[in-house]
């Protein structure tokens, strides 16, 4: 592990701080508050209804107002394949906003430490696997999701810069593809984890003899329990100082087709999948090099059966009780 990687400040003890989660109401928002229970911080939330993180004057006059000492941004508007690729300005637009004006305002009113939220597909599509974080910015992106990728990308770039430029302990850390409770399940505009989950529920309740899964399954990815990614970030907050952002992955993946044919296993499905080869298949692998976290002395601890198996019971329980699953607008992915 190169220097680079070491922390060069003392390390953040969360004890007695004022702690805020941006997005609080989102799958790793809420999975972060879970998280900091266990802590003695001051949790400060902003419910959706109250602060528009979109707006500059209202998210700096909220922390001026709060004066946080540590932030977390797990804000952002995230979606699957289909959403991306047709409403690009509004993910563009927003999740440019949601992290200029955090981390802005965050410089302005000293915070003590800020931890931005990326994701594993903001890098080149066909870059060498696993990926490690010099890869980033050193080949095209994935065009399905690159309206989302390039702001999440100047959001890390904008927190590296106060870094650079004035000191600020902003960090980045950019998660593989994530899942679990209060996930997003609605059929056009989730990831691919929760859509299948729905539908081969839904296919067994409904006695339907095929399930299809969009594009042709051959496609390998990485998935890591939010549970999982909450304690990472924390650790990364305390310890993590940088000036790269660092990966949290699960050092394993699977094809669509098998995670396909694992969730249908988990659900007591038995019928016959079928693949559509009209729908996008995305980048064909995306595994991240996990060197950084795992020299800080992290490893996940949720193994993907026994997650599908616990996000499978969440949707279950909240689909019988008729509570919409489609989640908030400042979600991330």
């Amino acid at each position: 592990m190169t220097a680079s990687t070491e922390s060069v400040h003392a390390p953040i003890e969360l004890a007695g701080r004022r702690v805020w989660v941006a997005g609080h109401r989102g799958m790793v928002g809420s999975a972060l508050c879970r998280r900091l229970g266990r802590e003695q911080c001051r949790l400060i939330l902003a419910e959706r209804s109250a602060l528009d993180l979109r707006d500059q004057a209202a998210t700096t006059a909220w922390m001026e107002q709060t004066r946080p000492d540590i932030v977390f941004i797990a804000a952002a508007r995230v979606g699957g394949i289909v959403a991306n690729a047709s409403r690009p300005a509004d993910f563009l637009y927003d999740n440019l906003m949601i992290a200029a004006n955090i981390i802005h305002a965050a410089y302005r009113v000293g915070v003590e430490k800020l931890l931005h939220l990326g994701s594993s597909c903001i890098y080149p599509r066909d870059t060498a696997q696993p990926i490690r974080e010099e890869q980033l910015l050193t080949g095209t992106l994935e065009a399905t999701n690159e309206a989302y990728a390039v702001a999440k990308i100047a959001g890390l770039k904008l927190a590296e810069s106060y870094a650079r430029q004035y000191g600020c302990r902003f960090v980045s850390a950019l998660p593989c593809n994530l899942y679990g409770p209060n996930d997003n399940f609605d059929p056009e505009t989730s990831h691919v984890l929760p859509a299948l989950i729905r539908k081969f529920h839904e296919a067994k309740t409904q006695g339907r003899p095929t399930v299809t899964i969009w594009g042709s399954g051959r496609p390998r990815r990485e998935f890591l329990h939010v549970d999982d990614l909450a304690d990472a970030c924390v650790l990364v907050m305390r310890r993590y100082d940088g000036p790269m952002p660092i990966n949290i992955g699960a050092d394993a993946e699977i094809s669509i087709a098998g995670l396909a044919a694992l969730v249908a296993e988990v659900a007591g499905y038995r019928g016959r999948m079928t693949f559509d080869f009209t729908r996008p298949d995305g980048p064909p692998r995306r595994l991240l090099d996990v060197g950084r976290i795992r020299a800080l002395g992290w490893q996940p601890s949720i193994d993907l059966r026994r997650g599908i198996e616990e996000t499978s019971r969440h949707w279950i329980d909240h689909a019988a009780d008729g509570r919409d699953l489609r989640g908030g607008r400042y979600r991330l992915a």
